[in-house]
């Protein structure tokens, strides 16, 4: 039976691959990772140009070296198409070296093989300094319900024990995520496990995206996410 369906699993594939969102993430990887000026001039619209250029010119001046990928995902119950991005890669700062790790999910229209909308549906970043990065675990959801409380938790994988750990977070507003300014987060002394703290969801459907740091002996951990807030009815 394996042998009678390869065929058509190959023609399903090759159909799959050929699909306006295969060839227009395919188109956006190697763009992003080109490093032109001008990188979305032939793959967004007019209107979305001027935005998505300049945050990708402010996210090249802090992190100049990095890898993309760039992957379609699952589409939405609604038949949007979704995209998977995935980025890389370190830099460098008053002499620290810092490894980042960022993805992002996105709906997306196109027209003609041109993004015309897209809608962030979530995302998550974290940035380590050190000579050996601290192993970390980023534990907030990915959906809450309005008013609930969840968990904001940034856990060290292996314990500091009685080190020295201060920490702190903030719910991002959304002028500082336009902006991309890097907020002054207030730290606080924690336990040798990591940051964890309890939040309240708005009472309104929307997001929240949190900024963490955790300063530990070595280095510095920062982290963000975005948490999508839900009505339960």
């Amino acid at each position: 039976m394996a042998l009678v369906l390869l065929p058509v699993q190959a023609l399903e594939q090759s159909a799959r691959k050929d699909s306006p969102v295969d060839r227009f993430s395919d188109r956006l990887q190697t763009a992003l990772n080109n490093g032109g000026s001008s990188p979305l001039d032939t793959l967004a619209s007019i209107e979305l140009q001027p935005m998505l250029a300049q945050r990708l010119e402010r996210f090249r001046q802090d992190f100049p070296e990095v890898t993309w990928q760039v992957k379609p995902a699952a589409p939405l119950p609604d038949g949007r198409p979704t995209l998977s991005l995935r980025v890389r890669g370190t830099a460098k700062s008053e002499g620290l070296t810092y490894a980042l790790e960022a993805s992002e999910q996105i709906a997306i229209r196109l027209e003609g093989g041109q993004l015309v909308d897209q809608q962030l549906l979530a995302q998550q970043s974290l940035l380590r300094s050190g000579e050996r990065p601290l192993a970390v675990d980023v534990a907030i959801p990915d959906v809450v319900l309005t008013g609930s409380r969840y968990d904001v938790d940034l856990i060290v994988q292996e314990p500091l024990g009685q080190a020295l750990v201060a920490g702190g977070l903030i719910d991002l507003t959304d002028a500082q995520l336009s902006s991309q300014i890097r907020p002054n987060l207030p730290l606080a002394p924690q336990g040798g496990g990591g940051l964890f703290k309890r939040v309240q969801a708005p009472q309104q459907p929307g997001s929240q995206t949190w900024a963490l740091m955790l300063v530990h002996p070595d280095g510095v951990v920062t982290a963000t996410k975005m948490v999508r807030v839900v009505s339960g009815n």
